[in-house]
């Protein structure tokens, strides 16, 4: 079951945390550019193998995707009925900018769907975590854990709606005004997920390039915490695909099919 798994992969998620906030720490510390022009530092090779190398030990059996490790060919991935799938370091933009809005992120996929997931945020001392079956959780620094769960929205409360911090479009913009009056919060990775599924907001629209390994752990925590990750036309994201991109979605809080509708007209 995924819910057996939980604390060990939370563990696992602080270790990577610790190894990230040693570079963090530091002045400087080495950044390149991949491929696609996004960043690369230190940290996240470092996250990157403590993860991998926990969860080898912890589930040998079922294989990792990582965005360290994303040339696996789809023919060989096609056959992953089960699968960690790891962002070491989501929100890199946000490590550079030191703020500390970035997290560790790791999900366990099956069958397409996310049913496990911890996204951790070690500059803050906070961790999401939640599983299908089991309800999801943050913890805040030595504090006990405390159940979540996505807020409902009556007609009269005003729409909190979560933006990205580093990339708010002209988009997302117009549909934030097609909506009328709302409180715009802005945070950085998947921390926006994570403030849906703890009822801080009611809203997240995604209009812009992601990847699956970005949105997977969150996603899960989302769904333990009752809430819905959907393309724009309503339908839940999968993982595995053969192209590892996300169509755009929407983070949406419990019983806000109204707001789907709306947003949907204005697209």
């Amino acid at each position: 079951m995924p819910e057996s798994f939980l604390h060990q992969i939370i563990a696992i998620a602080k270790a990577a945390g610790q190894g990230i906030m040693a570079v963090y720490n530091q002045p400087g510390g080495e950044i390149v550019l991949k491929a696609d022009q996004s960043p690369l530092t230190e940290a996240d090779l470092i996250s990157n193998r403590i993860i991998v190398d926990g969860l080898a030990r912890l589930t040998p059996d079922i294989p990792v995707l990582s965005e360290e490790s994303a040339e696996i060919p789809y023919r060989q991935r096609a056959a992953w009925q089960r699968f960690w799938l790891v962002d070491p370091l989501d929100g890199t933009k946000e490590f550079i900018k030191r703020n500390g809005e970035f997290t560790v992120n790791i999900a366990l996929v099956e069958q397409g769907r996310p049913v496990l997931g911890v996204v951790h945020a070690p500059a803050l001392d906070v961790c999401y975590a939640g599983a299908a079956g089991t309800g999801a959780f943050v913890e805040r620094g030595q504090r006990r854990a405390e159940p979540i769960q996505v807020a409902p929205r009556d007609a009269q409360d005003v729409l909190k709606v979560v933006a990205s911090r580093s990339h708010r479009d002209a988009r997302t913009t117009a549909l934030l005004d097609h909506l009328g009056p709302h409180e715009c919060l802005t945070m950085g990775s998947s921390l926006k997920f994570c403030l849906v599924a703890e009822g801080s907001a009611h809203f997240y629209p995604r209009l812009g390039p992601t990847m699956e390994w970005d949105t997977a752990a969150a996603h899960a925590v989302v769904e333990a915490a009752s809430g819905k990750v959907c393309d724009l036309s309503g339908t839940t994201l999968r993982y595995n695909k053969a192209d590892l991109h996300n169509p755009e979605f929407f983070v949406l809080g419990k019983a806000n099919h109204a707001l789907l509708s709306a947003v949907q007209d204005c697209l």
